[in-house]
């Protein structure tokens, strides 16, 4: 006869379900953001459309990442990440970690 442990409820804990955590973010999911928070629609951020972003993100010191993003990402050093340069944002983004959760 096989033995269980139970739970606080009485559940065997072989047969609760799981509850939903942290999940990172994926590519897809950034470049989505990305045209969200596109808010003029010229298929570039600026550095406030990059502070919504990482604010949306969660991130605490979202005007910080926008900086630090923009001597990341800005290739042509204009001031803005445009869509040719939206890899080096989602690769910075995928570095930091960020996450959605899960229910």
């Amino acid at each position: 006869m096989f033995r269980f442990r139970d739970s606080a409820k009485g559940i065997p804990s072989t047969c609760q379900r799981k509850t939903g955590g942290p999940v990172p973010i994926t590519e897809a999911q950034l470049k989505a953001i990305f045209k969200q928070c596109d808010t003029n629609r010229d298929g570039r951020l600026s550095k406030q459309e990059l502070k919504n972003f990482f604010a949306s993100l969660g991130s605490h010191l979202p005007g910080w990442r926008a900086g630090r993003v923009l001597r990341h990402a800005d290739g042509n050093d204009d001031g803005y990440v445009s869509e040719d340069e939206l890899d080096g944002l989602v690769k910075y983004a995928l570095r930091c970690g960020y996450t959605r959760i899960v229910k």
